[in-house]
This record gives structure tokens, C-alpha cells and sequence, in this order.
């Protein structure tokens, strides 16, 4: 069978770990991305509590073809949930609270709001934590941006997917330079916020094309990069063209980082909340360090 996934994807599943946490989350009537996405990682996730909540819906206005959330007309947007999220963030104990939503192309601020005001939220229940915003583009608008930069998250995440061929047929919808810029004005307006994005191959894209994105990466002055190997979620999404084995991955970290990326997660099961809240420690740690 053509691109069989490799005994190196496969993971065990500790169902009771799963139904306990999906069961909190259900009862607040949150959704969460890795649920949605179909995240390999989710029951190791789960059980060591820790979620990336998907904020304004579970219906994406983009149809991107590795991503197996729903696409089409979403609900308004319930304002009431900013406070749902940060009280289940609280019941499950987080200490690292990432947020991300489906593309809202349908509203007049693209969700920026949302956004922010979920951030202000978390602050007030767990003061302590630390809060990570995974957002989509926002049609590259910088005061849109801003709404979410002024909230002060101590993560800006964004992802630019896949290389710049690959673009038009697996992100159609978006654009690469539109990310890229976006992570550069965020970069300009917050120099100290932590800046991270990611990406995946095993879509089509060859080892030319991945040196010139972190090439890209590097030049909006990035400190957290993930690399991951995509994983076709249902027949209804792009195929996998290839399985990239483990030492290319480990080569990848290592250029990001000659190129000035400060940390880099790089293996085939790496998603772009995976062990983000040591993520964010490892590069506040390497941050602090240039400054002596």
C-alpha cells in the first residue's frame, strides 16, 4: 500500500484519560482543536491536562485541504465563552493555556475581539498562567493584530502551513506572504513578546523548498519554531506524499537554528501546541541568557 503509516506514528490510546477530560469539556460546551483536527497526540495531551481550546465555533469560512474541521456558514459568535474557556482552563489546572479558533472571515474584525477578550479572561482566573494565541491571518490587517498584541499574550502564534508552492492548492484562501508579514508586524509592534509559528511536510514539498521557508521564518525574527509531519485526518483531505524519516527532522532543527530561530520542535508527531508550555520556558531561558 502506497505512504503506509510508519510504526513510528502509531500511538497507544488510554481511553478513560480521554472520555474524563472530554467530558469536562463537554459540559462547558467548549470545543478544542484537538478534537476538531483530529491531533494524534490527544490522548497524551489529555492526560497530562493540557488542551488547546478552539474558540468562535467549530466551522472554519476556509477550506484548507489538511484540515478536517468543518467548513461553511459559521454560528454568530457567543461572547459568553471567553469566561467558559477560562473557567474550564481552571478546572483542568492549566498552567499553559493555548487558544486558537477556526477562520472567521465572516466578521467585521475577524474574530480579533474574541480573541482578545478570552486572554482577559484567563488572567483573571488563573492569573499565574501563561496564555498562548494561535490565531489565523487576519487578512493580513495590522489593527486587527493589535487587538489581539494589546491583550499582551505571552505566545503570538501563527502558522504559516506549508511551503510557497504548495500555497494555492492545500491553503487556498490564504497566502504566504500574508503570514509572513503578519509575523514580522508582530515582531515590530511587540519586540518582546514571544514569537513563534510552524509548518508541516509530507504534502509535496522537497528539501529546496523547506530551506527557503525557514530561510522566511528566520527573517521575521522568530523565536519558536515547530515542524511536523502531516497526517491525512479522513479520505476528504490531501493525501500524504510522503513520510519524511526522523533524521531529516533533527536537520531541519539544526539549520533553523544556524539561521537564528531560537527553539525549534522538529519530529514527525509534532503539532504546534506540543509541549508548548517547554517550549516557551526553553526560549524565555535562552532569551534571558543573550541578555547577560
Amino acid at each position: 500500500m502506497k505512504n503506509r503509516l510508519p510504526n513510528w506514528l502509531k500511538k497507544n490510546k488510554n481511553l478513560s484519560e480521554l472520555r474524563e477530560v472530554k467530558k469536562k469539556l463537554r459540559k462547558s460546551s467548549l470545543s478544542t482543536v484537538c478534537e476538531e483536527a483530529r491531533c494524534p497526540n490527544i490522548t497524551e495531551c489529555f492526560s497530562r491536562r493540557r488542551a488547546t481550546f478552539l474558540i468562535m465555533g467549530d466551522i472554519c469560512t476556509r477550506a484548507c485541504k489538511f484540515c478536517s474541521i468543518k467548513k461553511g456558514r459559521p454560528k454568530p459568535v457567543d461572547y459568553r465563552e471567553s469566561a467558559r474557556v477560562a473557567s474550564a482552563a481552571a478546572q483542568l489546572g492549566l498552567k499553559h493555556v493555548v487558544i486558537t479558533s477556526v477562520t472567521r472571515d465572516d466578521l467585521p474584525d475577524k474574530g480579533a475581539h474574541a480573541f482578545a477578550q478570552t486572554i482577559v479572561e484567563i488572567r483573571k482566573e488563573l492569573p499565574k498562567a501563561t496564555v498562548e494565541v494561535l490565531t489565523p491571518d487576519f487578512s493580513g490587517n495590522e489593527n486587527l493584530l493589535k487587538i489581539v498584541l494589546d491583550a499582551r499574550p505571552d505566545v503570538f502564534n501563527h502558522n504559516v502551513e506549508t511551503t510557497r508552492r504548495l500555497h494555492p492548492e492545500i491553503r487556498p484562501g490564504a497566502d504566504l506572504n500574508t503570514s509572513l508579514n503578519l509575523l514580522k508586524i508582530a515582531r515590530t509592534i511587540s519586540p518582546n513578546m514571544i514569537i513563534k509559528s510552524g509548518f508541516m511536510v509530507g504534502l509535496g514539498e522537497d528539501e529546496d523548498e523547506i530551506e527557503e521557508l525557514l530561510k522566511s521564518l528566520s527573517e521575521v525574527g522568530l523565536d519558536i519554531l515547530t515542524i511536523g509531519q502531516y497526517m491525512r485526518p479522513s479520505k476528504a483531505n490531501a493525501p500524504v506524499e510522503r513520510y519524511w524519516p526522523l533524521p531529516y527532522f533533527e536537520s531541519w532543527a539544526r539549520l533553523a537554528k544556524t539561521m537564528g530561530i531560537k527553539y525549534v520542535v522538529s519530529g514527525p508527531m509534532v503539532r504546534s501546541s506540543y509541549y508548548a508550555k517547554e517550549a516557551l520556558e526553553e526560549v524565555t531561558y535562552i532569551k534571558e541568557d543573550d541578555r547577560q
